[in-house]
């Protein structure tokens, strides 16, 4: 453990400049020389396992005073101060806060025996052991905010602290298993509103500033303390006799009134059934949530504050079946967690997936009954499978618990793992033991480890009791390890030509034997017919007998009915048929599940991107559910993009734009026309595509049926630069000039130059980026970013390749761009050719000491890029 050489530091003239006054006491210098005990806490970057678990051992009883003080301008610096309570069982060794900040934001730090000799260092403030005592100690300490996670724009602000970015605002013991209680006083401009985790107490108002005072906390993580104030517009409503509040910043009056039933509807629904399942009331003071514009996330589950991407929630007249189910979704995602991940709460972020996995699985159960039309494992099949099979078909696949070293690698952990396959997975779970009893392990779950943390172990060995099944070895497998089983399925005829059985075979694609356990319905398909047989896999190889006299079948799909999961692959037969005549089957289930097996056939070199394509043109016309139409759309932008090339695309767009375009005028809902509207825009190359963008942008000419507005306005103009139209940078001009929202408005004019048709105008832009200042609006960089590495752009692009890999460490560790895959995904996500391939193998194999996780996520990132250049090369 390297100590740092005993000095005094002189606090620099600017940094103790405070333009609003603070409770706490004057600066004072910092004497260092604090001893580094060789079995004391670990006092190095980020947050430790070993630090956390020295501090969960040792401290608890944890009490934070907050008080913040925003001035109007985000040129200055935010003041904080900090009074901690907290019980110490072991005072013989330093106490070590975290707190990511350059030694003169720490201003003064005191206890209540006086002035405290501290050390600032390695991303911490460590007290010594002589300032310290065994139980009750206090600190007060005075420090300058960090702006990294504080999200600060001219007119507000808003906290994002997972997973461990509160320690880059103010010192504290930034790990999930140290819940505290928060006070909290924010002094801002008058004209400002406030919202925090405990209700709104006090407001005192002096000249031009406003002090809000909140209620303590319920015992909280400090990734789910959160704050937001500024400059919004207040909406609330009653449900089921709970006041709940909408803060938000949209200027379209309209929007608002459309959308604010729907969506306090979907919280009201939320809330209830969620109380009803966990058979525990909802746990926080007060339930209010924060619309933000260009959030990085959808959601954040902050406790009685849930922040949301406001064109999430308040969407245009004419969204679409699926941004509809995504909202309730995404509502019922963050409305989840408010039992799974804040109230209870994991014990390490290893488990962060438990909260995700109990978040989605939950939201599927929960929007069911306000879409009664709807499908519902129709559409769980869609929301869940096709994303997790985007890694686990890659070589960079990951388990979904993962071990974890230190915090600030965190952001790896997150992605389509965790988010969709975890889901997939619960619901296996369930199946095995039973609704009821997985039901009853839940309550038990909830209520035993409630305002606590707990991990995932703990909940096993909660259901594992209720069943006879061994769920330790079926968890080792499904959520231990990566991967999915590859699975085939042979038909064994009689000699009269009927079908005897079928002959289940999984294998294990790392070769090591592994068996995943799962029960599957496979679907037995002929020109005028289906049937399901049920299989319960639980072995390498499975016979299943099916009826005397059955005849052969045209088709056969081993994840019949969305249940099974893993790479199925389809034999001779059944492939050709589905490549046929995959749009006549009528059930639309096993449509969807075809789709989703031939496009794992499409990237294995089964199928060819051509016949694939052609098969989207005839089933389009014919697809009479939406769910399935949006994942043929998907499939054909990304076929469109990313497996023709240049030459076949140009000569298949005329086509496409026909069929869009016809089908967009034929379309009797709003929805559907504005799903093809959306494909038409985005795969438009032709010059009259082109130009009948151009009048639609220029209000010329308009679609009947469907109304354009600002949002759909501003992707025109985005597009019409991509495709370099005449006059397009006047068009993008007028386009900032027309943006009446000043969020959006600043979000558009910052991704302009990566629109540019200068080149040299795009390498500034990229070259901009190097700097971290640069990357504080997350979503905005990403949309830049992605406009760069454009299909169009892409040769141009690869330059950035290399150069955007050589940022990941960076970034990661920076923690600007939160989930570093999402960086590669906009810096990949256009690309096809073997030379980007090829740069992207070379920076891999030049680095064999890189990071794993990172190579995992670039694995991830390129696994498509991988694809599409064999694809193309064997063309």
């Amino acid at each position: 453990m390297n100590c740092v050489t005993p000095r005094n530091v002189e606090l620099p003239a600017q940094s103790t400049k405070r333009p609003y006054r603070l409770v706490l006491l004057a600066p004072a210098v910092i004497v260092l020389g604090i001893s580094c005990s060789p079995d004391g806490p670990d006092i190095s970057p980020g947050v430790s396992w070993d630090l956390a678990a020295f501090r969960a051992k040792t401290i608890s009883n944890v009490h934070y005073s907050l008080q913040f003080s925003i001035p109007s301008s985000i040129d200055e610096r935010i003041g904080g101060a900090a009074v901690i309570r907290l019980s110490l069982s072991d005072a013989r060794h330093p106490l070590v806060f975290d707190f990511v900040a350059p030694p003169e934001d720490v201003l003064d730090v005191r206890a209540s025996a006086g002035q405290v000799d501290y050390e600032v260092r390695d991303e911490h403030l460590v007290i010594p052991a002589a300032s310290l005592k065994e139980g009750v100690n206090q600190n007060e300490i005075e420090f300058l905010a960090g702006d990294l996670s504080l999200n600060r724009n001219p007119e507000f602000l808003y906290t994002l602290f997972v997973p461990d970015r509160a320690r880059t605002s103010f010192p504290c013991f930034d790990q999930p298993n140290l819940k505290a209680i928060y006070a909290l006083s924010l002094e801002t401009p008058a004209s400002w509103r406030a919202v925090a985790n405990g209700p709104l107490t006090a407001t005192d108002t002096v000249a031009d500033r406003v002090v809000h005072r909140f209620v303590d906390t319920q015992p909280l993580s400090t990734y789910l303390f959160s704050f937001a104030a500024g400059e919004f517009q207040v909406e609330s409503a009653e449900r089921d006799g709970r006041l709940i509040r909408m803060y938000h910043r949209e200027t379209e009056r309209e929007k608002v009134a459309r959308n604010r039933e729907a969506v306090f509807d979907l919280h009201g629904a939320a809330l209830a059934w969620l109380e009803e399942y966990t058979g525990l009331p909802y746990p926080f003071d007060k339930f209010d949530f924060v619309l933000v514009p260009s959030f990085q996330y959808g959601g954040m589950e902050h406790a009685g504050a849930i922040l949301y991407r406001a064109s999430r929630l308040l969407l245009d007249e004419t969204a679409t079946q699926s941004a509809r189910l995504g909202r309730a979704s995404l509502i019922a995602h963050e409305t989840a967690h408010m039992w799974f991940g804040d109230l209870v709460t994991m014990n390490w972020f290893d488990d962060v997936w438990t909260k995700e996995v109990f978040a989605n699985f939950m939201a599927a159960k929960i929007v069911n009954p306000s879409f009664p039309d709807i499908n519902h494992q129709h559409r769980f099949f869609f929301s869940h499978y096709p994303s997790a099979y985007a890694i686990d078909r890659t070589k960079g696949a990951n388990p979904i618990r993962q071990p974890l070293e230190n915090l600030n690698e965190a952001g790896t952990l997150y992605g389509a793992i965790i988010y969709q396959k975890a889901p997939v997975v619960m619901r296996q779970l369930e199946r095995m033991i039973g609704e009821r009893t997985f039901q009853d392990g839940i309550r038990e779950y909830v209520s035993a480890f409630a305002y606590a943390n707990a991990t995932w172990p703990d909940l096993i060995e909660i259901l594992d009791g209720r069943s006879d099944e061994d769920l330790t070895a079926w968890s080792q497998v499904w959520v231990d390890e990566p991967d999915r089983p590859m699975v085939s399925t042979a038909m064994i005829v009689d000699a009269d030509g009927t079908l005897d059985a079928l002959e289940m075979t999984q294998t294990d694609p790392s070769g090591r034997g592994r068996s995943w356990v799962q029960h599957l319905e496979v679907t037995l398909g002929w020109q005028d017919s289906i049937t399901s047989v049920p299989v319960y896999l639980n072995s390498g190889s499975v016979r299943v007998d099916v009826s005397q006299g059955t005849p052969v079948p045209s088709y056969v799909l081993s994840a019949g009915e969305g249940l099974g999961y893993g790479m199925f692959q389809l034999d001779d037969v059944s492939r050709d048929y589905l490549v046929e005549y995959l749009p006549e089957i009528s059930d639309p289930v096993t449509r969807g599940v075809a789709w989703v097996t031939l496009w794992d056939a499409v990237l294995a070199g089964e199928v060819e991107p051509h016949d694939f394509v052609d098969l989207i043109m005839r089933a389009l016309p014919r697809e009479d559910v939406e769910l399935n139409m949006q994942r043929i759309l998907g499939y054909l932008n990304t076929a469109y993009w990313r497996l023709l090339d240049p030459t076949d695309r140009l000569t298949v767009a005329p086509d496409v734009e026909r069929l869009l375009w016809t089908l967009l005028s034929q379309s009797e809902t709003t929805s559907r026309k504005a799903a093809y509207f959306s494909s038409y825009s985005s795969l438009a190359l032709t010059e009259e595509g082109s130009g009948r963008l151009l009048q639609l942008w220029q209000r010329r000419s308009q679609i009947a049926g469907l109304p354009l507005f600002e949002r759909d306005y501003i992707r025109l103009a985005q597009n019409l630069a991509l495709r370099e139209a005449t006059r397009y940078q006047e068009i993008l001009d007028a386009q900032l000039e027309r943006i009446e929202n000043p969020d959006r408005r600043a979000s558009f004019e910052f991704v302009i130059p990566a629109l540019s048709a200068d080149q040299a105008v795009r390498d500034q832009f990229f070259e901009s980026l190097a700097d971290p200042a640069n990357r504080e609006h997350e979503p905005w960089v990403l949309t830049g970013v992605a406009f760069l590495h454009h299909p169009l752009r892409a040769a141009s692009a690869e330059r950035y390749i290399l150069p955007s890999l050589e940022l990941l460490e960076e970034i990661q560790r920076t923690g600007d761009i939160f989930f570093p895959k999402r960086w590669l995904d906009s810096t990949l996500g256009g690309h096809s050719s073997p030379t980007a391939a090829a740069a992207v193998r070379d920076f891999l194999s030049g680095r064999q000491d890189y990071p794993p996780r990172l190579r995992l996520k670039i694995e991830q990132s390129a696994d498509l890029l991988f694809r599409a250049a064999e694809i193309l090369q064997g063309l």
